[in-house]
Protein backbone atom coordinates (compact mmCIF):
# COMPACT_ATOMS: atom_id res chain seq x y z
CA UNK A 1 0.00 0.00 0.00
CA UNK A 2 1.17 3.25 -0.93
CA UNK A 3 1.44 6.34 1.14
CA UNK A 4 1.85 9.89 0.20
CA UNK A 5 3.20 12.71 2.19
CA UNK A 6 -0.28 14.42 1.94
CA UNK A 7 -1.11 11.59 4.50
CA UNK A 8 0.62 12.57 7.36
CA UNK A 9 -0.33 16.31 8.87
CA UNK A 10 3.16 16.70 10.24
CA UNK A 11 4.85 16.61 7.15
CA UNK A 12 2.38 18.56 5.44
CA UNK A 13 3.43 22.19 4.83
CA UNK A 14 -0.02 23.58 4.96
CA UNK A 15 -0.47 22.02 7.92
CA UNK A 16 2.85 23.54 9.42
CA UNK A 17 2.01 27.22 8.02
CA UNK A 18 -1.22 27.13 10.34
CA UNK A 19 0.39 25.50 13.39
CA UNK A 20 3.04 28.56 12.81
CA UNK A 21 -0.10 30.99 12.65
CA UNK A 22 -1.69 29.66 15.45
CA UNK A 23 1.61 30.26 17.77
CA UNK A 24 2.01 33.44 16.73
CA UNK A 25 -1.40 34.28 17.37
CA UNK A 26 -1.40 33.04 21.02
CA UNK A 27 2.13 34.64 21.53
CA UNK A 28 0.25 38.24 20.47
CA UNK A 29 -2.52 37.13 22.66
CA UNK A 30 0.02 36.23 25.93
CA UNK A 31 1.98 39.73 25.06
CA UNK A 32 -1.31 41.92 25.08
CA UNK A 33 -2.36 40.11 28.30
CA UNK A 34 0.87 40.85 29.89
CA UNK A 35 0.47 44.88 28.35
CA UNK A 36 -2.60 45.07 30.15
CA UNK A 37 -1.92 43.67 33.54
CA UNK A 38 1.62 45.59 34.00
CA UNK A 39 -0.40 49.07 33.02
CA UNK A 40 -3.10 47.71 35.72
CA UNK A 41 -0.99 47.52 38.36
CA UNK A 42 1.49 50.55 37.27
CA UNK A 43 -2.13 52.68 37.13
CA UNK A 44 -2.72 51.27 40.59
CA UNK A 45 0.61 51.96 42.06
CA UNK A 46 0.66 55.57 40.66
CA UNK A 47 -2.76 56.41 42.19
CA UNK A 48 -1.37 55.12 45.26
CA UNK A 49 2.09 57.29 44.93
CA UNK A 50 -0.27 60.49 44.37
CA UNK A 51 -2.76 59.85 47.14
CA UNK A 52 -0.27 59.02 49.65
CA UNK A 53 2.09 62.83 48.56
CA UNK A 54 -1.07 64.60 48.52
CA UNK A 55 -1.86 63.66 52.25
CA UNK A 56 1.61 63.95 53.16
CA UNK A 57 2.61 60.78 54.06
CA UNK A 58 6.02 59.11 53.43
CA UNK A 59 6.47 56.32 50.85
CA UNK A 60 9.34 54.08 50.17
CA UNK A 61 11.25 51.57 52.21
CA UNK A 62 13.46 54.19 53.72
CA UNK A 63 11.73 53.97 56.90
CA UNK A 64 13.75 50.59 57.99
CA UNK A 65 17.13 52.25 58.67
CA UNK A 66 15.52 55.01 61.15
CA UNK A 67 15.71 53.95 64.91
CA UNK A 68 12.72 51.87 66.22
CA UNK A 69 12.56 52.95 69.54
CA UNK A 70 10.90 50.05 70.70
CA UNK A 71 11.47 46.99 72.66
CA UNK A 72 10.03 43.47 72.16
CA UNK A 73 9.62 40.75 74.69
CA UNK A 74 12.01 38.15 73.15
CA UNK A 75 14.16 37.75 70.12
CA UNK A 76 16.84 35.34 68.79
CA UNK A 77 19.09 38.18 68.04
CA UNK A 78 19.93 41.51 70.60
CA UNK A 79 17.65 44.48 69.56
CA UNK A 80 16.98 47.39 71.57
CA UNK A 81 15.25 50.41 70.87
CA UNK A 82 18.22 52.47 69.50
CA UNK A 83 17.80 49.36 66.78
CA UNK A 84 16.61 50.26 63.19
CA UNK A 85 13.12 49.03 61.91
CA UNK A 86 14.99 46.56 59.22
CA UNK A 87 16.57 44.71 62.42
CA UNK A 88 13.63 45.02 64.79
CA UNK A 89 11.89 43.30 61.42
CA UNK A 90 15.05 40.47 61.14
CA UNK A 91 14.05 39.40 64.66
CA UNK A 92 10.34 39.41 64.07
CA UNK A 93 10.79 36.74 60.96
CA UNK A 94 13.66 34.65 63.22
CA UNK A 95 10.50 34.38 65.91
CA UNK A 96 8.39 32.79 63.34
CA UNK A 97 10.47 30.85 61.89
CA UNK A 98 11.47 29.62 65.42
CA UNK A 99 8.04 28.96 66.38
CA UNK A 100 7.08 27.74 62.82
CA UNK A 101 9.91 24.82 62.45
CA UNK A 102 9.31 23.94 66.25
CA UNK A 103 5.23 23.20 66.08
CA UNK A 104 5.86 21.84 62.80
CA UNK A 105 8.12 18.97 64.07
CA UNK A 106 6.07 18.66 67.24
CA UNK A 107 2.21 18.92 65.26
CA UNK A 108 4.03 16.51 62.98
CA UNK A 109 5.22 13.63 65.61
CA UNK A 110 2.23 14.30 67.81
CA UNK A 111 -0.34 13.81 64.41
CA UNK A 112 1.51 10.05 64.03
CA UNK A 113 0.96 9.03 67.25
CA UNK A 114 -2.50 10.19 67.18
CA UNK A 115 -2.79 8.95 63.85
CA UNK A 116 -1.53 5.02 64.55
CA UNK A 117 -3.70 5.44 67.91
CA UNK A 118 -7.06 5.75 65.40
CA UNK A 119 -5.98 2.35 64.10
CA UNK A 120 -5.36 0.69 67.20
CA UNK A 121 -7.08 -2.37 68.01
CA UNK A 122 -7.49 -1.40 71.75
CA UNK A 123 -10.77 0.47 72.13
CA UNK A 124 -9.74 3.28 74.58
CA UNK A 125 -6.69 3.96 72.14
CA UNK A 126 -9.16 4.31 69.61
CA UNK A 127 -11.29 6.52 71.68
CA UNK A 128 -8.40 8.84 73.01
CA UNK A 129 -7.24 9.15 69.49
CA UNK A 130 -10.44 10.03 67.63
CA UNK A 131 -11.45 12.88 70.81
CA UNK A 132 -8.02 14.79 70.19
CA UNK A 133 -9.09 14.57 66.28
CA UNK A 134 -12.67 15.88 67.31
CA UNK A 135 -11.88 18.28 69.93
CA UNK A 136 -8.94 20.24 68.66
CA UNK A 137 -10.05 19.70 64.81
CA UNK A 138 -13.61 21.46 65.69
CA UNK A 139 -12.50 24.50 68.19
CA UNK A 140 -11.03 27.45 66.26
CA UNK A 141 -7.11 28.08 66.80
CA UNK A 142 -8.06 31.32 67.77
CA UNK A 143 -10.31 30.13 70.90
CA UNK A 144 -7.36 27.54 71.41
CA UNK A 145 -4.55 30.27 71.68
CA UNK A 146 -6.55 31.99 74.04
CA UNK A 147 -7.40 28.97 76.62
CA UNK A 148 -3.65 27.78 76.15
CA UNK A 149 -2.40 31.22 77.54
CA UNK A 150 -5.27 31.89 80.24
CA UNK A 151 -4.25 28.16 81.45
CA UNK A 152 -0.57 29.60 81.44
CA UNK A 153 -0.81 32.50 82.93
CA UNK A 154 -3.68 32.75 85.35
CA UNK A 155 -3.54 28.64 86.96
CA UNK A 156 0.09 27.97 87.19
CA UNK A 157 2.42 29.31 90.08
CA UNK A 158 4.01 32.52 89.84
CA UNK A 159 7.71 32.73 89.49
CA UNK A 160 8.77 32.80 93.21
CA UNK A 161 7.11 29.17 93.60
CA UNK A 162 7.56 27.75 90.11
CA UNK A 163 7.04 23.92 89.52
CA UNK A 164 10.51 22.68 89.31
CA UNK A 165 12.19 19.50 87.79
CA UNK A 166 15.72 19.60 90.20
CA UNK A 167 18.39 22.11 88.78
CA UNK A 168 17.08 21.42 85.16
CA UNK A 169 13.62 22.83 84.79
CA UNK A 170 11.35 25.32 85.87
CA UNK A 171 7.55 26.42 85.23
CA UNK A 172 5.79 29.53 86.48
CA UNK A 173 3.40 32.08 84.91
CA UNK A 174 6.90 33.78 83.22
CA UNK A 175 7.19 31.00 81.01
CA UNK A 176 9.47 27.96 81.00
CA UNK A 177 13.23 28.10 81.77
CA UNK A 178 15.23 24.47 81.00
CA UNK A 179 18.85 24.32 81.44
CA UNK A 180 21.12 24.39 78.28
CA UNK A 181 24.70 23.67 77.08
CA UNK A 182 27.14 26.21 77.64
CA UNK A 183 27.63 27.97 73.83
CA UNK A 184 24.23 27.44 73.05
CA UNK A 185 24.70 28.55 68.87
CA UNK A 186 27.79 26.67 68.84
CA UNK A 187 26.52 23.55 70.25
CA UNK A 188 23.31 23.42 68.50
CA UNK A 189 24.77 24.23 64.74
CA UNK A 190 27.30 21.14 65.43
CA UNK A 191 24.78 19.09 66.98
CA UNK A 192 22.77 19.62 63.82
CA UNK A 193 25.54 19.34 61.40
CA UNK A 194 26.74 15.87 62.95
CA UNK A 195 23.38 14.45 63.23
CA UNK A 196 23.01 15.51 59.78
CA UNK A 197 25.68 13.49 58.25
CA UNK A 198 25.61 10.77 60.71
CA UNK A 199 21.52 10.35 59.46
CA UNK A 200 22.90 10.64 55.54
CA UNK A 201 25.82 8.25 55.87
CA UNK A 202 22.56 5.52 57.38
CA UNK A 203 20.36 6.52 54.86
CA UNK A 204 23.26 5.37 51.60
CA UNK A 205 23.92 2.33 53.54
CA UNK A 206 20.00 1.49 54.19
CA UNK A 207 19.49 2.18 50.61
CA UNK A 208 21.73 -1.15 49.79
CA UNK A 209 19.06 -3.17 51.63
CA UNK A 210 15.51 -1.28 52.11
CA UNK A 211 13.27 0.52 50.29
CA UNK A 212 13.86 4.32 49.85
CA UNK A 213 10.83 4.87 51.68
CA UNK A 214 11.64 3.24 54.52
CA UNK A 215 15.47 4.28 54.65
CA UNK A 216 14.05 7.49 54.63
CA UNK A 217 12.09 7.26 57.60
CA UNK A 218 14.84 5.43 59.43
CA UNK A 219 16.96 8.57 58.90
CA UNK A 220 14.60 11.25 59.55
CA UNK A 221 14.10 9.19 63.10
CA UNK A 222 17.30 9.03 63.75
CA UNK A 223 18.60 12.72 62.92
CA UNK A 224 16.23 13.73 65.66
CA UNK A 225 17.33 10.95 68.09
CA UNK A 226 21.36 11.99 67.40
CA UNK A 227 20.53 15.48 67.45
CA UNK A 228 19.40 15.31 71.16
CA UNK A 229 21.96 12.84 71.70
CA UNK A 230 24.78 15.52 70.37
CA UNK A 231 23.39 18.31 72.31
CA UNK A 232 23.13 16.51 75.90
CA UNK A 233 26.66 15.05 75.37
CA UNK A 234 27.87 18.83 74.52
CA UNK A 235 26.36 19.83 77.66
CA UNK A 236 28.88 17.22 79.89
CA UNK A 237 31.34 20.74 78.99
CA UNK A 238 29.24 22.72 81.05
CA UNK A 239 25.64 23.38 81.75
CA UNK A 240 23.37 26.87 82.11
CA UNK A 241 20.77 25.91 84.60
CA UNK A 242 17.86 28.46 85.26
CA UNK A 243 18.45 30.39 88.51
CA UNK A 244 16.20 32.88 90.33
CA UNK A 245 18.04 35.48 90.93
CA UNK A 246 15.37 38.70 92.27
CA UNK A 247 12.67 39.01 90.44
CA UNK A 248 14.12 37.15 87.00
CA UNK A 249 15.26 34.06 86.04
CA UNK A 250 19.04 33.86 84.65
CA UNK A 251 20.73 31.21 82.83
CA UNK A 252 19.17 28.04 80.81
CA UNK A 253 16.55 28.44 77.49
CA UNK A 254 13.68 30.75 78.25
CA UNK A 255 10.11 30.75 76.68
CA UNK A 256 7.95 33.06 77.21
CA UNK A 257 4.18 32.23 78.27
CA UNK A 258 3.68 33.64 74.59
CA UNK A 259 5.81 31.41 72.98
CA UNK A 260 4.55 28.34 75.20
CA UNK A 261 1.02 29.25 74.51
CA UNK A 262 1.32 29.62 70.83
CA UNK A 263 3.80 26.82 70.57
CA UNK A 264 1.23 24.57 72.17
CA UNK A 265 -1.84 25.95 70.23
CA UNK A 266 -0.18 25.43 67.10
CA UNK A 267 0.76 21.79 67.60
CA UNK A 268 -2.31 20.81 69.08
CA UNK A 269 -4.68 22.42 66.20
CA UNK A 270 -2.44 21.20 63.56
CA UNK A 271 -1.90 17.96 64.99
CA UNK A 272 -5.35 16.34 64.56
CA UNK A 273 -5.23 17.39 60.64
CA UNK A 274 -2.07 15.59 60.41
CA UNK A 275 -3.76 12.55 62.02
CA UNK A 276 -5.94 12.50 59.98
CA UNK A 277 -4.30 12.26 56.87
CA UNK A 278 -1.71 9.60 58.47
CA UNK A 279 -4.79 7.49 59.39
CA UNK A 280 -6.55 7.81 55.72
CA UNK A 281 -2.89 7.20 54.17
CA UNK A 282 -2.33 3.78 56.16
CA UNK A 283 -6.10 2.50 55.26
CA UNK A 284 -5.11 2.76 51.31
CA UNK A 285 -2.58 0.34 52.04
CA UNK A 286 -4.08 -3.27 51.22
CA UNK A 287 -4.77 -5.27 54.42
CA UNK A 288 -2.83 -8.14 52.09
CA UNK A 289 0.29 -6.11 52.73
CA UNK A 290 -0.43 -6.32 56.70
CA UNK A 291 -1.01 -10.43 56.07
CA UNK A 292 2.46 -10.77 54.32
CA UNK A 293 4.26 -9.05 56.71
CA UNK A 294 2.46 -11.31 59.53
CA UNK A 295 3.22 -14.25 57.89
CA UNK A 296 7.06 -13.36 57.83
CA UNK A 297 6.99 -13.13 61.28
CA UNK A 298 7.08 -9.53 61.74
CA UNK A 299 5.02 -8.09 64.48
CA UNK A 300 2.61 -5.40 64.19
CA UNK A 301 5.03 -2.28 64.96
CA UNK A 302 7.23 -3.98 62.76
CA UNK A 303 5.06 -4.76 59.83
CA UNK A 304 3.39 -0.73 60.26
CA UNK A 305 6.65 0.91 60.10
CA UNK A 306 8.41 -1.00 57.86
CA UNK A 307 5.80 -1.75 55.09
CA UNK A 308 2.81 0.28 55.87
CA UNK A 309 3.70 3.93 56.57
CA UNK A 310 6.41 3.92 53.66
CA UNK A 311 3.60 2.52 51.19
CA UNK A 312 1.59 5.37 52.46
CA UNK A 313 3.90 8.30 52.49
CA UNK A 314 3.06 8.76 48.24
CA UNK A 315 -0.34 9.57 49.50
CA UNK A 316 0.53 11.29 52.91
CA UNK A 317 3.00 14.13 51.49
CA UNK A 318 1.19 16.38 49.42
CA UNK A 319 -1.84 16.55 52.16
CA UNK A 320 1.13 17.00 54.90
CA UNK A 321 2.84 19.87 53.09
CA UNK A 322 -0.50 21.89 52.83
CA UNK A 323 -0.83 21.29 56.92
CA UNK A 324 3.06 23.02 57.17
CA UNK A 325 2.06 26.06 54.66
CA UNK A 326 -1.02 26.31 57.02
CA UNK A 327 0.53 26.22 60.13
CA UNK A 328 3.17 28.96 59.30
CA UNK A 329 0.38 31.28 57.93
CA UNK A 330 -1.63 30.40 61.09
CA UNK A 331 1.26 31.53 62.87
CA UNK A 332 0.51 35.31 62.18
CA UNK A 333 -2.37 34.58 65.02
CA UNK A 334 0.76 34.99 67.61
CA UNK A 335 -0.20 38.96 67.42
CA UNK A 336 -3.26 38.18 69.30
CA UNK A 337 -1.56 36.77 72.42
CA UNK A 338 1.61 39.49 71.41
CA UNK A 339 4.12 37.20 70.40
CA UNK A 340 6.90 39.46 68.76
CA UNK A 341 6.56 37.73 65.22
CA UNK A 342 6.35 39.61 61.95
CA UNK A 343 3.39 40.82 62.06
CA UNK A 344 3.51 41.75 65.63
CA UNK A 345 6.41 43.98 64.38
CA UNK A 346 4.87 45.31 60.94
CA UNK A 347 1.75 46.50 63.50
CA UNK A 348 4.20 48.66 66.14
CA UNK A 349 5.85 50.00 62.61
CA UNK A 350 2.78 50.84 61.78
CA UNK A 351 1.32 53.02 64.68
CA UNK A 352 4.95 54.47 64.97
CA UNK A 353 5.90 55.62 61.19
CA UNK A 354 2.15 54.91 59.55
CA UNK A 355 3.82 53.64 56.85
CA UNK A 356 1.04 50.47 56.52
CA UNK A 357 1.37 49.76 52.70
CA UNK A 358 4.99 48.78 52.90
CA UNK A 359 4.99 46.87 56.05
CA UNK A 360 2.10 44.81 54.96
CA UNK A 361 4.37 43.66 51.97
CA UNK A 362 7.04 43.55 53.87
CA UNK A 363 4.91 40.53 56.04
CA UNK A 364 3.38 38.90 52.70
CA UNK A 365 6.74 38.45 51.13
CA UNK A 366 8.08 36.99 54.22
CA UNK A 367 4.93 34.65 54.68
CA UNK A 368 5.16 34.22 50.82
CA UNK A 369 9.14 32.98 50.85
CA UNK A 370 8.30 30.92 53.65
CA UNK A 371 5.83 28.69 52.09
CA UNK A 372 7.26 28.90 48.63
CA UNK A 373 10.38 26.98 50.52
CA UNK A 374 8.02 24.62 52.04
CA UNK A 375 6.32 23.68 49.05
CA UNK A 376 9.52 23.27 47.48
CA UNK A 377 10.90 21.03 49.74
CA UNK A 378 7.87 18.67 50.05
CA UNK A 379 7.49 18.70 46.33
CA UNK A 380 10.91 17.47 45.89
CA UNK A 381 10.42 15.05 48.40
CA UNK A 382 7.33 13.59 46.79
CA UNK A 383 8.39 13.20 43.38
CA UNK A 384 11.53 11.05 45.05
CA UNK A 385 9.13 9.07 46.79
CA UNK A 386 6.51 8.73 43.84
CA UNK A 387 9.39 7.88 41.35
CA UNK A 388 10.75 5.16 43.77
CA UNK A 389 6.72 3.73 43.92
CA UNK A 390 6.87 3.66 40.27
CA UNK A 391 10.15 2.20 39.54
CA UNK A 392 9.31 -0.70 42.27
CA UNK A 393 5.96 -0.88 40.86
CA UNK A 394 7.31 -1.91 37.54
Amino acid sequence: MAFFKSDFPFGDEAYQRRRRKKMRSQFILQAIFLVLVVTFVWAIADNIHANLISHGIRSGFGFLSDRSSFEIGESLIEVNSQDSFGRMFVAGVLNTLRVAAVSIVTATVLGLIVGVMRLSKIKLMRFLGAAHVEIYRNIPLLIQLFAVYLVITEFLPDIFEPIRLGSWLMLSKAGLFVACPENLLFVTVASIVLSTLAAWLVFRRDLKRLTREVAFLRAIALFFVLFFFFWVAFGCFGWSKPTLEGFAVEGGIAMTPEFLALWVGLTLFTSASIAEIVRAGVLTVGRRQWMAGQALGLTDGQVLTNIILPQSLRLVIPPLASQFMNLTKNSSLAVIIGYPDIVNIGNTSIVIMGQALEAIVIIMCVYLLLNLVIAFVMGRINRRVNASWQKGFK
